[in-house]
């Protein structure tokens, strides 16, 4: 159930003599409201008109700062309800490929990892992967669901050429991530990868605890080492959970 924020103290010592644009600076009290914690997400916010007397500025300049925090994802706007702090998702790297467990530890969550399939494949297995494996003999797959505070957060599954990773398939994955591992085996210096808007399988949406029809994120990622072709990979996250982000340049 949601509450009404109840602290407004930094909203009403709001100065309109800054000279950033009036909007930007709605935008950043109430921002510094919700990442400072003094709004908790699901509060509902005060109403426009309760703005309006607040902070003295017209209705537009309201309108523009709530509907742009609502498309940064700090808020979320209900039409005939109210406004209410967004819950925040969670972020992973979209142009650098990291360990998920780390990006979990820097946000201050604590990370889990539950292993689902440990295997090695049958020579003639036929592999359905738009990155192919070409060449490689033998192919270890695994699938892990990776929690953040206990919540599924991300499905990887893997297929991991064996001639690089001897051990792969003897490794606790619930002490260490299969990227760490394979990082340290044998360092990237190449990669590719595909993202795609999916609905997850029947099976997915189980290990996720998502309905059916929820959006999730794919990526579909395959890396290169000194040694060679390391492997492929699938990594579903839940659309609701979590953001991809990315930066080119300085």
């Amino acid at each position: 159930m949601s509450q009404s924020v109840d602290d407004h103290s930094s909203l009403e010592s709001f100065s309109i003599e800054s000279p950033s644009p009036l909007y930007a600076r709605v935008k950043q009290a109430i921002a510094q409201k919700i990442r400072s914690g003094a709004w908790l997400p699901n509060s509902k916010l005060p109403s426009e008109s309760e703005l309006l007397n607040l902070l003295g500025v017209s209705r537009m300049t309201i309108n523009r700062a709530l509907r742009e925090l609502t498309i940064e994802g700090l808020l979320v706007r209900m039409q005939g309800v109210g406004t209410f702090v967004a819950v925040p998702k969670g972020q992973s790297a979209l142009f650098e490929i990291r360990n998920i467990a780390q990006e979990i530890s820097e946000r201050g969550h604590a990370h889990r990892c539950e292993v689902i399939l440990l295997e090695e494949l049958a020579p003639k297995s036929s592999l359905a992967l738009p990155f192919a494996l070409d060449g490689i003999k033998r192919v270890f797959h695994s699938v892990m669901v990776h929690h953040e505070n206990d919540m599924p957060v991300q499905i990887e599954e893997r297929f991991v050429n064996a001639a690089i990773a001897p051990d792969y398939l003897l490794q606790d994955f619930t002490r260490t991530t299969a990227y760490a591992y394979l990082m340290q085996l044998a360092p990237l210096t190449g990669g590719e990868h595909v993202v795609e808007a999916i609905h997850a399988k029947s099976a997915e949406c189980r290990l996720l605890q998502i309905k059916r029809n929820e959006p999730c994120l794919l990526i579909r990622r395959r890396t290169w080492s000194a040694q060679g072709l390391v492997g492929s990979a699938r990594l579903v996250y839940p659309g609701s959970r979590y953001r991809l982000q990315g930066q080119c340049g300085n």
